[in-house]
């Protein structure tokens, strides 16, 4: 990963600095071995001062601008990983696995490579991020001339890093099976959806998992009251401290709806200040939690004073807060425009904190919806169109069932005994790395099977 200053701060530097020179023009670099501060996982640090340690966040200034130099930052951390991948640390790696718009390029440069090469794999977290940029950078990119065009990273006039990976990454994923197939539309491919249709054989849906160590109703050192799926009264005591915390009626017979997310139109954020009356006219609690769209953190804000003791609104996330949230709600308004996975739900489930999506993406792969017919496997509440009354509609009915003790606490238990551990998804993946190194340069397999020892992951 870049060689960011909380990065750099925060990992065990455990060896000597591997030179790397000028790449491609765009600045001198070294690999700094190091390896995380809580779990040990070892990994290199790509340090480039002028380009990686700075003030202000990770792609904008203290202003809140984008940094104008993003792309030439994120092709030399390309073009690092490129050394990385053709053996620079006298290590070769047989898969090289790289995440997102800002790793893009590095297919491309490798499929530039003659044989032999890792085998690329691209995994596309959201399509909506891809990494489009000026014309004008294209001569810094290391790339042949004759791939500016539509076959190849030209994008409207512009370059797309992500449409680079796709295009020359031998396998693309994405973090649920349903987004994969959604984003083969011209409804959710932004402009992207014709060279995926034509990549569809080499394109699969993984659903992301979750971490049950730490995101656990058994925390004794960030919850209040820790609690199980056997025994909920902690739960209970949970919701009453979260009233208190956040100044609404501490009274448990109350839903509480908890909202946990970025604010912004793909989370369906704007139309939180619509259905506040339809909420309170319920009888139930709205607690908001998130930070984004500064008019949406507005509008969010006049809530309070119009519901008081109803609505609660902390912008700003935590995720020691947002542990509170689910521990003390009981439901989550999870909805979204598009998702390609979402994690909340699922954290949302491990709590016994009942989920209402709208059934698209990932959100519909996690959350079996409650509906008469299959009430036995509900985990939680769905809606379909992206509107306020939509998502009014289903908090009532979760609503309603909140006041059936008996199907309520059966609903909680099904949600909490569903297994989003990272398990599965792990086997999947391994599986499709040894897929793809056991492939010879022609794509033919025939070559011994792999091992994590010869897996390159890359992270933005």
């Amino acid at each position: 990963m870049p060689g960011y200053v909380e990065a750099l701060d925060r990992t065990r530097h455990v060896g000597e600095r591997i030179p790397l020179g000028d790449l491609n023009g765009l600045g001198i670099a070294s690999l700094i071995p190091a390896r995380m501060p809580d779990s040990g996982l070892p990994l290199w640090l790509v340090d480039c001062p002028p380009l990686f340690r700075r003030s202000g966040g990770i792609y904008v200034d203290d202003e809140g601008r984008d940094w104008p130099d993003n792309a030439l930052r994120f092709a030399l951390f390309c073009h690092a990983v490129r050394r990385i991948a053709l053996g620079a640390t006298g290590w070769r790696p047989e898969v090289v696995h790289l995440n997102d718009w800002h790793l893009g390029l590095v297919p491309a440069l490798l499929a530039a490579q003659p044989n032999p090469r890792p085998a690329t794999l691209l995994t596309i977290h959201n399509l909506a991020f891809q990494g489009v940029f000026p014309a004008e950078v294209f001569p810094h990119l290391g790339l042949p001339s004759e791939w500016f065009t539509t076959d190849g990273v030209e994008f409207y006039g512009g370059v797309s890093f992500l449409k680079a990976g796709i295009r020359f990454a031998d396998r693309v994923t994405t973090v649920s099976p349903r987004y994969a197939g959604e984003i083969l539309t011209p409804e959710f491919g932004c402009g992207l959806d014709g060279l995926l249709r034509a990549r569809a054989d080499d394109l699969v849906g993984i659903l992301n998992g979750i971490d049950y160590d730490s995101w656990t109703p058994e925390d004794r050192a960030g919850l209040p009251h820790p609690y199980s799926v056997h025994d909920l009264s902690g739960k209970h005591l949970c919701k009453t401290a979260l009233q208190n915390e956040l100044g609404l009626e501490a009274d448990p017979d109350v839903p509480v709806i908890a909202y946990i997310s970025r604010l912004t139109e793909q989370k369906m954020a704007d139309v939180l200040p619509q259905i506040g009356a339809t909420i309170a006219n319920e009888g139930a609690q709205l607690a908001i939690c998130g930070d984004g769209d500064h008019s949406i953190e507005e509008a969010l804000r006049t809530l309070e004073p119009r519901f008081p003791r109803r609505i609660a609104v902390r912008v700003g996330y935590e995720e020691a807060i947002a542990r509170r949230f689910l521990a003390g709600a009981d439901m989550l308004a999870a909805p979204a425009r598009f998702e390609p996975c979402g994690l909340m739900q699922m954290y949302a489930m491990r709590f016994g904190t009942i989920p209402v999506v709208r059934e698209i993406g990932g959100l519909a792969d996690t959350v079996v919806g409650h509906q008469a017919h299959m009430q036995c496997n509900a985990t939680g509440f769905v809606f379909q169109p992206p509107t306020a009354p939509a998502l009014a509609e289903a908090i009532g009915r979760a609503c309603a069932l909140f006041r059936e003790p008996v199907a309520w606490r059966a609903m909680q238990s099904r949600a909490m005994l569903h297994d989003f551990s990272w398990r599965r998804s792990a086997e999947r993946y391994r599986s499709l790395y040894v897929e793809l190194a056991d492939r010879d340069d022609d794509g033919l397999a025939t070559r011994g099977r792999t091992s994590a020892s010869q897996l390159c992951l890359t992270a933005p």
